[in-house]
C-alpha cells in the first residue's frame, strides 16, 4: 500500500515529465519507466492466472498503485506514446471503470495514441467495443444503474462516434446505447439508437427490440390521446 505522501510525489513527477515529452515521441521519465516494469511483471503474474474473472480481480487489485501515474499524464500530458497509460485504459474497462477509461480514452483520441502492439485493434474499436460489451454485461445484472450506464455510453458516442471503425463495431455501440436507454426509460432515444445499430448490421439481433419498443411508444401514445 502507497502512502498518500508516495502517490502525490508519484502523480506530480508522472506529470512533470508528461508535460516536457515531445507529442508522438515516446514518453520518458523514471515514473515512466518504474510503471513500466511493474506492469511487466504484472502481465507475468496475469498469464499465470487461467480464470478470466481472476485476472479481471486481479487487475482490479493492482489498479490503484497505478492511479497517480494516469492521473499524473492527464493532468498535463502533450501526447506522448505511452503503453503504460494505453493498456491501463484497456484494463480499466476489463474491470468496469468505464469512467476513468473514457477519461483515458477522450485523451488518447485528442492525442492520437495507439494500443500497444499486443492488443490487434486501434484505440477507437477497443474503446467502442470493450465499452458496449462491458456496458450491456453490467445492464444484465440485478440492480444495474441504467442511468449512470446510459451517461457511460453517451460519453463513449460522443468521444468515437465521428471516428472510422467496422460498421460491425459501431452496431454494437448503438445496440449497447440503445439497451442502456430502454433501462433508464427513454423509449424514444432507445428506439432511434436501435434503428441506427440495425442500420449498420442487419444480423445485429435488434428487430424484435425495435418492434416491441414501437408498439409502446403507439400504445402510450394512444392512452396519452384518449
Amino acid at each position: 500500500m502507497k502512502s498518500p505522501a508516495r502517490k502525490h510525489f508519484e502523480q506530480v513527477t508522472a506529470a512533470k515529465a508528461a508535460g516536457a515529452a515531445t507529442p508522438g515521441e515516446q514518453q520518458q521519465g523514471e515514473q515512466y519507466e518504474l510503471h513500466a516494469a511493474a506492469l511487466w511483471e504484472a502481465r507475468r503474474t496475469l498469464k499465470g492466472i487461467k480464470s478470466v474473472q481472476n485476472k479481471i480481480e486481479k487487475k482490479r487489485e493492482l489498479l490503484p498503485d497505478y492511479l497517480p501515474y494516469i492521473n499524473g499524464v492527464l493532468a498535463e500530458g502533450n501526447g506522448a506514446k505511452d503503453d503504460v497509460l494505453m493498456t491501463l485504459m484497456i484494463w480499466c474497462i476489463d474491470i468496469g471503470d468505464f469512467e476513468k477509461a473514457l477519461e483515458i480514452g477522450a485523451y488518447a483520441m485528442k492525442n492520437d495514441l495507439d494500443t500497444p502492439d499486443q492488443y490487434d485493434r486501434d484505440t477507437v474499436s477497443i474503446l467502442a467495443e470493450e465499452i458496449a460489451e462491458g456496458v450491456k454485461a453490467q445492464l444484465e445484472k440485478e440492480g444495474a444503474d441504467a442511468d449512470a450506464l446510459a451517461n457511460v455510453m453517451a460519453r463513449t458516442v460522443a468521444i468515437v462516434g465521428d471516428h472510422d471503425m467496422h460498421d460491425q463495431i459501431k452496431a454494437k455501440l448503438h445496440k449497447s446505447y440503445g439497451y442502456a436507454l430502454r433501462a433508464a426509460e427513454d423509449h424514444e432515444e432507445a428506439l432511434e439508437q436501435l434503428k441506427q445499430a440495425l442500420s449498420l448490421n442487419e444480423r445485429i439481433g435488434v428487430k424484435q427490440d425495435i418492434q416491441q419498443l414501437e408498439r409502446q411508444l403507439k400504445n402510450a401514445g394512444g392512452k396519452a390521446n384518449a
